[in-house]
């Protein structure tokens, strides 16, 4: 060591070192990669804040964003169907026709479409991290999306019905469709509660859909965290209620088979309860306390907003 006027100065040598070793410090962090994807606490997070989102929209705005993912669940049930007209092979029709279908779920979850099934997630979500779970234009919202949902649904079949784009082939496929979602009427009350219960797993496995597609960072991956789940549901016959008002929709104008209240009193009913509940539990409560440690959120907690913006 050296003093040069009253002070102790580190030799050249022990300086040059010191720098060395602070730029490959610098280097280091600049050179790191990042994440690809948003961790699950960041995930539940900006689930409640996209609740509050659609909470703080004018009523206008949220009618017609929910006519508009009714919509868009016609398309996607007719695109199902179409892909998989003509298809013998179980796995390549299952796995077609639900690739047809996540071209409709993408649509909602990149447009910012409010889907019923999807608020089952938001919603709760936002309720569990805050305090005060009673407002009334929260139920008000839930029911005006549902509705919104039905009547963009029916909407879209109409003028895909009055268009007479499809082949003739199109309507013995959509006639099985049908078949297949309402078999449960022929067991009762039993049936009923089956509704119920693969509805509660449908919503579960949408949830995980919006769930996957928020963690993701880019476009490639959040249309495959889209339909890896979509896929599985569509292939199990769960039975998502917003996904069958595009099936029954078309199915109400092209087929006398079943009733209007058939579909709603037989399906849509027990399906949506089921859904709420695989939605709200599986889904938002479940991430919510397993990660509420982790959660930073400013839901009316007067903290920092961080997490991820789907």
């Amino acid at each position: 060591m050296r003093i040069i006027g009253g002070m102790t100065v580190a030799n050249e040598e022990e300086q040059q070192k010191a720098d060395v070793k602070e730029n490959n410090d610098s280097n280091q962090q600049i050179d790191r990669p990042g994440r690809q994807f948003y961790i699950p606490s960041q995930i539940v997070d900006e689930f409640g804040e996209k609740g509050r989102d659609h909470l703080n929209k004018p009523f206008p705005a949220q009618f017609l964003l929910a006519l508009t993912a009714g919509s868009f669940m016609t398309f996607g049930a007719v695109f199902s169907i179409l892909l998989a007209v003509g298809v013998e092979t179980k796995g390549i029709y299952h796995l077609l026709s639900g690739l047809g279908f996540a071209a409709g779920y993408s649509m909602v979850f990149m447009s910012g479409a409010v889907l019923f099934t999807e608020i089952n997630v938001l919603l709760p979500s936002y309720l569990f991290n805050k305090a005060g779970l009673m407002k009334t234009n929260i139920y008000k919202f839930w029911m005006s999306t549902y509705i919104g949902n039905i009547i963009g649904a029916f909407l879209v079949a109409v003028l895909i019905q009055s268009s007479g784009s499809f082949a003739s082939t199109f309507y013995p496929e959509l006639e099985m469709y049908l078949d297949h979602k309402m078999k449960f009427m022929d067991h009762g009350v039993k049936g009923w509660f089956q509704v119920l219960i693969s509805g509660v797993l449908a919503n579960w496995l949408i949830g995980m859909a919006a769930f996957l597609t928020t963690s993701a960072r880019d476009l490639t991956g959040k249309i495959l965290g889209t339909t890896l789940p979509v896929v599985l549901f569509v292939a199990g016959n769960f039975q998502h209620s917003a996904a069958n008002m595009g099936y029954f929709s078309m199915g109400f104008l092209a087929s006398d088979k079943y009733t209007w209240y058939e579909y709603i009193f037989f399906n849509l009913v027990p399906a949506s309860i089921g859904n709420l509940i695989g939605g709200a539990i599986l889904v938002s409560l479940l991430f919510s306390y397993a990660y509420k440690e982790d959660i930073q959120t400013s839901l009316g907690r007067n903290k920092n907003k961080k997490g991820a913006k789907r």
